[in-house]
């Protein structure tokens, strides 16, 4: 028998984070009888006057918002860290724990209540771009502050308590999971390789092309072999830069014409408001140099086959490894073959 890989199982490799996914093409074409997911009109009214997000409105905290015309940073109301907890350890046997200090911020992205990265115009989401670009370097400049996530939960199938369209901005004290995970790859690759762990990659995919989603002068959006949710894209900047603080003028407006590509084609591509989680992945800001850091994001939808049918973690994918039916070259083709428009 002749191997295929869109149609026989197989395991592919994810060097990010040294991790196996279980692919299971020849899946697709089971009936689906589980839980089907209401479809949520997207928000069309430009103004909520109960949106604690809106310009001119109260928040949960009391505080009133400015009446601002492009975006709004502001504290989170109930932030999942604070700058004053201790760092105290406790160590038990094998009971360990530390505490957590950092910053939680939330970006608005417009006033505008119903315009997500999708419907911007690309000159708006360049000023985020600039807006995440300054947080990642004011709050990596804070003592003790050793990363900075900057993430987007699109949807209330993701976790969004609002829709008004923002990102979540969290500064820890110490890495997280993924982000030293990858710090780890990343440093074993250089020091093996002699060379970036994702340059190299990037290099691999732009010769094949099997899995780009769409790509311009500086940054590309792929669907990546190793890919774990449906249409799972990372994007990744074509220099070797370790942060968004990084990038030229002409890189961040690269990076702001991708986006609105990349989230235009998401919303085509099952007819309906798409949900994802987003998020980027910079260089640490633990003060030690880190020339081994590629600069990504990823994103993560958790649909499958419509806008109703989500793709649930559970079961072998708990237990043993992740696992997908949607090959990436699969996933990449459907992509590319929604406008951008």
């Amino acid at each position: 028998m002749t191997f295929n890989f869109a149609e026989h199982a197989h395991r592919r490799f994810n060097p990010l984070i040294c991790e196996w996914v279980l692919v299971s093409p020849h899946r697709t074409e089971r009936p689906w009888q589980g839980q089907v997911e209401p479809v949520q009109p997207e928000t069309t009214v430009s103004y909520d006057p109960k949106c604690y997000m809106c310009p001119g409105n109260k928040r949960a905290s009391g505080a009133k918002n400015p009446d601002y015309k492009s975006s709004l940073v502001f504290d989170n109301d109930f932030p999942a860290l604070r700058r004053e907890t201790p760092r105290n350890t406790l160590e038990d046997g094998l009971l360990l724990a530390r505490g957590e200090s950092g910053i939680c911020h939330v970006v608005c992205f417009s006033p505008r209540h119903d315009l997500t990265l999708s419907r911007m115009e690309i000159q708006a989401i360049r000023e985020i771009v600039d807006v995440w670009a300054a947080q990642y370097a004011e709050l990596g400049a804070i003592e003790n502050i050793q990363h900075v996530q900057i993430f987007e939960n699109r949807g209330a199938m993701m976790g969004a308590s609002n829709p008004h369209p923002h990102c979540q901005i969290w500064a820890t004290s110490s890495l997280p999971n993924m982000t030293e995970r990858e710090l780890n790859s990343f440093t074993f690759h250089r020091m093996t390789k002699s060379h970036c762990l994702l340059c190299s990659y990037l290099d691999q995919e732009l010769k094949a092309r099997e899995r780009l989603v769409c790509e311009n002068d500086h940054f590309v959006a792929l669907v990546p072999f190793w890919a774990v949710w449906p249409f799972e894209t990372l994007v990744i900047s074509k220099r070797h830069a370790g942060s968004l603080a990084d990038l030229s003028n002409g890189e961040r407006d690269s990076l702001a014409d991708l986006l609105k590509k990349l989230t235009t084609r998401y919303d085509h591509l099952f007819s309906a408001p798409f949900p994802y989680s987003m998020g980027f992945h910079q260089s640490p800001t633990d003060r030690a140099p880190h020339p081994e850091w590629h600069l990504h994001a990823h994103f993560y939808p958790p649909l499958l086959r419509s806008a109703t049918v989500r793709k649930f973690m559970v079961g072998f994918e708990l237990l043993g490894s992740p696992q997908r039916d949607l090959t990436a070259e699969q996933a990449a083709e459907r992509l590319r073959g929604v406008s951008d428009r």
